[in-house]
């Protein structure tokens, strides 16, 4: 071998030794770079965890005192409590949350999320912490006898909560008929409820409970759910951590027990109901 050879062979192994070294310290040091951005880091380092929610009930809703209570609120201050921080619960208007966690205005989104391919474009997603359908909720005398068929036609008026997943499936099941939208579910309600419109649509228990509530001028019509998705914790993308520590607090708390325990308590029964003005 002649000596020029013998350099460039040499000048060869030491930039490869060099590229072996640095290649794993590189990528150690955007791991560690990452881990250091994470939402999960911010909320350690701030002391208090920043919950964003949109009320409506048995997810999240006013007691009689004007306190949040309900199914997320349990959910939130658990997740608190074992992460050793405090919590901040923030109402925000269901159609401005996810651009309002995109902005940085709180951590994650626990508000009773639908996870979907649409959503999922703009936000990441948790393991699902809880499961429902949405179910129609008529005003009686107005559709009592209607087949489910009858309610796609144009002289029937859905009302929604504007930006949430009943809007997407009434828009979806019902392409004929006319849908009013509103910022609050509440005031959906409250149109089927004064007859303004023919139905809308939620999850349960909350159909169930209003029916119950007005059974002369509300009911269930039919014994069936549409669109029974998971729903999951929303959060910023390009969060590995933050994703990790969620659905492993998830599987921890779905193993133990209690998210059954707390789901059963506000959507299977109605001890609580004593606390919310009727």
């Amino acid at each position: 071998m002649s000596t020029t050879r013998r350099k460039a062979l040499l000048l060869g192994l030491a930039f490869a030794a060099t590229t072996s070294t640095i290649q794993p310290a590189l990528a150690q040091s955007a791991t560690q770079s990452l881990a250091r951005e994470s939402v999960i880091e911010t909320i350690k380092q701030d002391g208090v965890l920043r919950v964003g929610l949109s009320v409506f009930a048995p997810w999240s809703m006013r007691d009689k005192n004007g306190e949040l209570i309900g199914f997320e609120l349990d959910v939130g201050r658990a997740l608190a409590v074992d992460m050793g921080v405090d919590v901040e619960f923030i109402p925000t208007a269901w159609d401005g949350i996810i651009p309002q966690l995109v902005s940085g205005n709180f951590d994650v989104i626990i508000s009773g999320m639908s996870i979907t391919p649409e959503r999922n474009l703009t936000v990441n997603f948790s393991d699902p912490y809880a499961f429902s359908g949405q179910t129609i909720l008529a005003n009686k005398p107005m559709t009592d006898g209607l087949a489910l068929e009858e309610y796609n036609t144009p002289d029937i008026i859905f009302s929604a909560r504007r930006g949430a997943t009943p809007a997407t499936v009434i828009a979806t099941l019902f392409p004929e008929a006319q849908l009013l939208l509103f910022d609050e579910e509440a005031a959906a309600v409250q149109e089927v409820l004064n007859g303004n419109a023919h139905a809308t649509m939620f999850a349960e228990p909350a159909p169930s409970i209003e029916a119950r509530r007005y059974p002369e001028k509300l009911h269930v019509p039919f014994d069936r759910t549409f669109l029974a998705t998971g729903e999951g914790f929303a959060l910023r993308k390009g969060d590995p951590d933050a994703l990790n520590f969620f659905n492993n607090w998830i599987a921890a708390r779905t193993a133990s027990g209690w998210l059954k325990e707390r789901n059963d308590y506000w959507f299977k029964g109605d001890d609580w109901q004593s606390e919310v003005a009727e």
